[in-house]
């Protein structure tokens, strides 16, 4: 098996500049969780009190960038990132970043520290998510619309369920497929469920389906397709420069609001120092652009220039 090639960042940095940038702390990666849950319920409550067509959409988009933010400091969490208390880490990151949006820090932690040590290799678990690219804008087009209408959130949370039952024999009965996927799905039932009863107490049981589910089954696919297609896209396997295993993207603020929260955008950073604090990867990228060395990273401009790379696929004659 070909591990990716690595960086020592004592090569990159003064001993002064790595401390900086490797440094964790016991409150920031709490204060990014908070920061996700209240702009959530801040979002939703702007619907709520001017309840009109665009202040629902805008709703819908914050709230879905923030279920993708949580699905993020999951991510953070599993590089131990969040908090120097590993127990403190990993509790905050399975159940109010994880469970919430139905994903598993456990079960993410070693399929996702495997695509670090073979980024871009055949070993990659995530090399069939750059695969596809680049594509035409038919094709990309439909993606985006089996996103935005549910298609994509039915087919993640829906098949596997599915799945089982069309391959089952009479030896399994149907019910213990069923709870088996209860079980599987237990903490992100109990969430939708104490979420539907917070809001049901405050007579807004419809929030839940309009303002949770909602975004949830369009926007957030959606921006975590365009965060995959960002970070790895055309980026050429077996790759061996490590400065090149991952896309950094400059993200202004509408796209760091909608598309790119908590400094993912700085994603070729990430694998070169994959424990650095997501909130340190900004300076990062600033040191390694004043030693002159980000000429060599693979970059983007903005999130549109890398869809329009990732669609430009002529169509077939």
């Amino acid at each position: 098996m070909a591990v990716a090639a690595r960086v020592k960042p004592q090569d990159l940095f003064t001993p002064e500049e790595w401390t900086r940038i490797s440094a964790r702390s016991s409150w920031r990666g709490i204060a990014m969780v908070a920061h996700a849950w209240a702009v959530i319920l801040l979002a939703g409550a702007l619907f709520v009190l001017f309840p009109n067509p665009l202040t629902y959409v805008l709703a819908v988009m914050l709230i879905g960038a923030r279920q993708l933010g949580l699905a993020i400091l999951m991510h953070e969490a599993a590089h131990g990132g969040l908090h120097p208390n590993l127990k403190v880490n990993d509790w905050i990151g399975e159940w109010l970043c994880a469970a919430p949006t139905g994903a598993s820090l456990a079960s993410y932690r070693p399929y996702h520290l495997t695509h670090h040590k073979f980024a871009q290799q055949a070993e990659d678990p995530d090399l069939v998510l750059s695969a596809p690219f680049p594509t035409t804008r038919a094709s990309l087009r439909r993606k985006i619309v089996r996103d935005l209408t549910g298609q994509t959130f039915f087919k993640q949370r829906f098949g596997p369920l599915l799945g089982k039952l069309r391959v089952s024999s009479g030896d399994q009965p149907k019910g213990a497929i069923f709870a088996g996927e209860v079980a599987r799905q237990r903490p992100f039932l109990l969430w939708n469920l104490g979420i539907l009863l917070v809001l049901s107490a405050m007579g807004l049981w419809w929030a839940w389906l309009a303002l949770w589910i909602v975004p949830m089954a369009t926007w957030f696919p959606l921006v975590t397709r365009l965060r995959n297609i960002a970070e790895h896209a055309l980026v050429a396997k077996d790759e061996p420069d490590p400065f090149r295993h991952a896309r950094t993207t400059h993200a202004n603020w509408i796209e760091r609001a909608l598309i790119a929260p908590y400094h993912v955008n700085f994603h070729a950073e990430h694998h070169m120092f994959m424990h650095t604090p997501c909130w340190n990867l900004p300076l990062a990228h600033r040191l390694l652009e004043k030693k002159g060395l980000t000429a060599g990273m693979l970059t983007a401009p903005g999130y549109l220039t890398v869809l329009k790379a990732a669609s430009s696929k002529p169509v077939a004659a």
